[in-house]
C-alpha cells in the first residue's frame, strides 16, 4: 500500500511539473498539494506500523571487534598499495586499492548480517556431579527471514571473560560454558542443536552473565562478537564416586549400625545357634537346655536402616590443607548419603543451617546433595551447641563428621554414634 500510494504521489508530482511549464498554474498547484498531502498521509500512517514490525532491536546490539592476523596482513597491504597508488598516480593501482577497501566493507557488512536475529539457549540435566561429565544441549536459532547465517561460533563473551576471572580469584562462582562450541551453518528460521560435554571440576555454584556469538566469516579479517546476556545458574554436587576413606570406614559403619540396633526389637525372630560375638544375655536357656548346645533369641530389628547424617562444619582450620580435608569430609558425606539412598534406608540429616527429616532416602537425597553442594567451613568451635543438640534422640543411630577436639563431644553421643575426624581424613 505504502509502495502504491508514493507512486501515485510520484505521478501527481511529475504532472504537477509538465502543468507548470504550461502555465496551467492552479492545475499545477493542485497536483503538487495532492502529491504532498499523499506522501504525508504515507509517512504519518504507513511508515510507523513498518517500524514496528522490523526487527530494529538487531541493530542496537553490541559487537566487539577484533582483528585477526589475516585481517592486519590485509590491512598492511591496502596501506602499501595506496602508498604507491599516491606516489605514481598509477590508474591500476587505484583501481585495485578500490577493491581492496570494498573487500573490506563486503566483509564487514556480511559478519554483521551474520551475527544479527540469532538466539541462544543452553540446556543442562537437572542434578549435575563435580568431576563427572554431563552432556549439555547448545541450541542456536537463526530468526532471520530471508538469509542463514555461515561459521558461528558461541563462547564466553570477552567482557564476561574477564569478569569472571575476577570472580573466580575472589573466590566466586566459573563459568559454565568453558570451551567454543562451533556452527558451520544454520539456516533461515531454522534452530540447530549441538551436544556439548561439560566437566565440572569441583561442587558449588556456577554461573553464565553472559554468551558470545562470533564469527570470522566471509574473509576471516574481522572476528567480531555478539554479545548474549545471560543469567544461568547451575549447583553442582558433590562427588559420589566411593573414595578410599568410603572403603575404609563403610564396614566399621556396618558394623556399629548391626551392633546398635540389634536386639532392639520386640518381637522374637528365630532361634539359631550361638556365636562368640553374641551377647550372653540373648541366650535361650531352655532350647539350650533340650539340644545340649548354645542358642540365642534373636529380635526382629525395627530400625536397622533409619540414620542419622551429620556434618559438622565447625573447628576447622583455615589454611590450604584444612580446607582440603573439609573438601575430602563433604565428597565422603555425599558418598555416605549415596550409599544409603541406593540400599533405601530411612535417613536424616543435619548441618548447622539444615536439617531434614526423617524420611525415605530417594525423597531427600538431592536437598541433601544440594546442601553439601553448598555448604562451606566455618573456623573455630562455633557456640558448641550443634553436637549438644543431638543429643536428644539417643535411639537414633549418628554418622558424624566433625572437627571438633575428641573431647569437646558430649558423652552421651559416644554410646550413639559413629565418628569422622575430618582432620584424620
Amino acid at each position: 500500500m505504502a509502495m502504491v500510494a508514493l507512486a501515485v504521489a510520484l505521478a501527481l508530482a511529475l504532472y504537477s511539473s509538465a502543468a507548470a511549464e504550461t502555465g496551467h498554474i492552479w492545475i499545477a498547484g493542485g497536483a503538487a498539494l495532492a502529491a504532498l498531502a499523499l506522501s504525508i498521509w504515507v509517512g504519518v500512517t504507513i511508515v510507523p506500523a513498518l517500524a514496528r514490525r522490523t526487527p530494529l532491536r538487531w541493530l542496537a546490539f553490541h559487537i566487539d571487534y577484533k582483528l585477526t592476523k589475516e585481517g592486519i596482513v590485509y590491512v598492511s597491504g591496502v596501506f602499501v598499495i595506496a602508498l604507491a597508488a599516491l606516489n605514481t598516480g598509477n590508474n591500476l593501482l587505484f583501481m585495485i586499492l578500490a577493491s581492496m577497501l570494498a573487500g573490506i566493507i563486503v566483509s564487514g557488512l556480511l559478519s554483521s548480517i551474520m551475527l544479527v536475529g540469532i538466539g541462544l539457549k543452553l540446556e543442562l540435566p537437572e542434578h549435575i556431579f563435580a568431576e563427572q561429565p554431563v552432556l549439555a544441549t547448545l541450541e542456536i536459532v537463526n530468526e532471520k527471514l530471508s538469509l542463514p547465517s555461515f561459521s558461528l561460533r558461541v563462547e564466553g563473551a570477552p567482557e564476561a571473560i574477564k569478569k569472571s576471572e575476577q570472580r573466580q580469584q575472589a573466590g566466586g562462582a566459573p563459568d559454565i560454558l568453558t570451551r567454543p562450541v562451533y556452527f558451520p551453518f544454520i539456516p533461515k528460521k531454522s534452530a540447530v542443536q549441538q551436544n556439548v560435554e561439560l566437566m565440572f571440576p569441583r561442587r558449588g555454584v556456577y554461573q553464565q552473565d553472559a554468551l558470545g556469538i562470533s564469527t570470522k566469516f566471509p574473509f576471516g579479517f574481522l572476528k567480531k562478537t555478539r554479545r548474549v546476556d545471560s543469567t544461568m545458574e547451575v549447583v553442582v554436587y558433590p562427588r559420589v564416586e566411593p573414595t578410599e576413606e568410603f572403603y575404609e570406614i563403610l564396614p566399621l559403619i556396618s558394623g556399629e549400625i548391626e551392633s546398635f540396633y540389634r536386639g532392639r526389637g520386640h518381637d522374637l525372630y528365630s532361634i539359631r545357634d550361638y556365636v562368640t560375638t553374641d551377647s550372653a544375655r540373648f541366650v535361650d536357656w531352655k532350647a539350650t537346655a533340650k539340644t545340649g548346645e548354645l542358642k540365642v533369641r534373636e529380635f526382629t530389628r525395627e530400625d536397622e536402616r533409619r540414620v542419622m547424617l551429620v556434618l559438622d562444619p565447625f573447628g576447622g582450620e583455615a589454611d590450604g590443607a584444612g580446607a582440603e580435608k573439609f573438601e575430602r569430609a563433604v565428597t565422603l558425606a555425599a558418598c555416605l548419603a549415596w550409599h544409603f539412598y541406593e540400599i533405601d534406608s530411612e535417613m536424616q540429616f543435619r548441618t548447622d543451617r539444615m536439617g531434614t527429616p526423617m524420611a525415605a532416602s530417594s525423597e531427600i537425597i538431592y536437598d541433601v546433595l544440594r546442601e553439601l553442594a553448598l555448604i562451606e567451613q566455618k573456623p573455630g568451635a562455633g557456640d558448641g551447641k550443634f553436637l549438644e543438640a543431638l543429643t536428644v534422640e539417643p535411639d537414633l543411630f549418628k554418622i558424624i563428621l566433625t572437627s571438633q577436639a575428641r573431647g569437646s563431644i558430649p558423652t552421651s553421643l559416644w554410646t550413639s554414634s559413629y565418628f569422622v575426624f575430618i582432620k584424620a581424613l
